[in-house]
């Protein structure tokens, strides 16, 4: 794989992964939520979605995950589910535990990567990249080993910049919460942003 298709490829999954979807937003509400805690097992989940998805196209198993229907649609379903069990804990969690750390309920690695990892698998965004737009940017029929590393090592550098960016914008700005009524809003208004992707990623 030559430079110049690695740029352009790192150019446009970087686009991908920063362009608002599903991931993006359950990043921001997480981080207002909980701000930066676990945020290593629940961006892992993204990254090991995303490589699973890049493997897939990369050893030409498009047509596979296709016709495994029944499999990806129930791991889409169990992403969606995954969004509506943290859309509820955002409307009914304690407006008091949005400001600091220590309010909220302390979350298990596996449990926090697993969901991510639902998510990511599940996420119609993207699978279309990986599927239909990677084939567009990157050769996969003359893919080499070395190509395939130096690919998964542009995703596993830019996955967790942008979405860490993200998640540590969301963090700062949930520290300058002081007043309930605007904690409250801001809480349930991300309650409402995750229930919808739950809806974004169920029905695409």
């Amino acid at each position: 794989m030559s430079a110049y298709g690695l740029l352009v490829f790192t150019l446009v999954y970087a686009l991908a992964v920063a362009t608002p979807g599903p991931g993006v937003a359950v990043v921001l509400a997480r981080g207002i939520s909980r701000g930066t805690s676990a945020a290593w097992p629940f961006l892992a989940g993204f990254l090991v979605g995303d490589l699973i998805w890049f493997t897939l196209a990369a050893l030409g198993l498009a047509m596979l995950a296709h016709a495994a229907h029944a499999v990806f649609l129930a791991v889409r379903y169990a992403g969606a589910l995954y969004l509506l069990v943290l859309a509820c804990r955002l409307w009914r969690a304690p407006v008091e535990g949005l400001g600091s750390a220590s309010g909220a309920v302390p979350q298990r690695s596996l449990h926090v990567f697993a969901g991510s990892l639902a998510l990511t698998l599940g996420n119609p965004k993207t699978m279309v990249f990986f599927l239909a737009i990677l084939p567009t940017v990157v050769e996969l029929d003359h893919l080499t080993v070395g190509g395939f590393c130096a690919v998964a090592l542009v995703i596993c550098v830019m996955l967790p910049c942008v979405l860490g960016a993200y998640m540590l914008f969301a963090a700062r700005a949930r520290g300058r919460l002081s007043r309930p009524g605007t904690a409250r809003w801001l809480q349930r208004g991300t309650g409402v942003v995750m229930a919808g992707a739950a809806v974004a990623v169920a029905t695409r």
